[in-house]
């Protein structure tokens, strides 16, 4: 293959003409540049399949023709370094374009991931544009102000209407204290007797042997008195 042969190759798999020379068609999204240079890797593994059959074939040739025509074997070879030479250079294309194709799909995640961010900063700032320090202080004593007002309107309408609005507290605890010491008094003075039997209680009689003790004793006494 010669060199003119090459170029044209290289140019056409590349979006280039044979007479403008290799020209790179500007992709209009990383997503079409990354299959753009997946196209060119699957163009490339087809021509080295191709290389690599070609080498076989001049391989077993030179064998062949080693020592009936020395000639036609090195003929054989020469082609076969050309081949060996032309497989060379596209692996290191398909080396570079693999790393290409990397690059840009991490340029391209990269890139999504910056957009996303610039969005977010940006929805942000938006938010911000309307709020400061001194506007939130003033919601969140607007805020406190409302809920008192809200307890002041709950007390307010839980409270019975008209009870009590004319009671003098202070009275009723003069009042209150007055009743306890008269309740008082009165638990001090008052007695509590025993009721009274309906049946009259029967007389009291003493035993036969008290009767009898006490007779003897005033006899002793009647005695004494008139020994003396």
């Amino acid at each position: 293959m010669s060199g003119n042969n090459k170029g044209g190759v290289l140019s056409r798999m590349f979006g280039g003409s044979s007479k403008g020379g290799a020209k790179m068609k500007t992709p209009q999204t990383p997503q079409e540049a990354i299959q753009q240079l997946r196209d060119v890797e699957d163009v490339l593994n087809k021509k080295v399949e191709h290389l690599e059959s070609r080498i076989n074939e001049e391989t077993t040739i030179a064998r062949r023709d080693a020592r009936t025509n020395k000639r036609n074997a090195l003929n054989a070879l020469k082609r076969k370094k050309r081949l060996e030479k032309t497989l060379q250079q596209i692996d290191g294309t398909l080396t570079t374009l693999e790393y290409q194709r990397e690059a840009l799909q991490n340029a391209a995640m990269n890139g999504q991931a910056f957009t996303a961010l610039q969005s977010a900063t940006s929805a942000l700032k938006n938010v911000h544009k309307e709020l400061d320090v001194d506007s939130v202080q003033d919601i969140m004593d607007e805020l406190a102000e409302q809920h008192e007002l809200s307890n002041e309107i709950a007390n307010a309408i839980s409270s019975p209407v008209g009870f009590g609005a004319d009671i003098d507290e202070r009275e009723l605890e003069e009042e209150l204290a007055q009743l306890e010491q008269e309740a008082l008094s009165n638990q001090m003075t008052r007695v509590d007797l025993p009721s009274v039997p309906a049946h009259p209680i029967p007389a009291y009689s003493q035993p036969a042997s008290v009767s009898s003790n006490k007779a003897k004793n005033d006899q002793l006494a009647e005695l004494e008195r008139w020994a003396s």
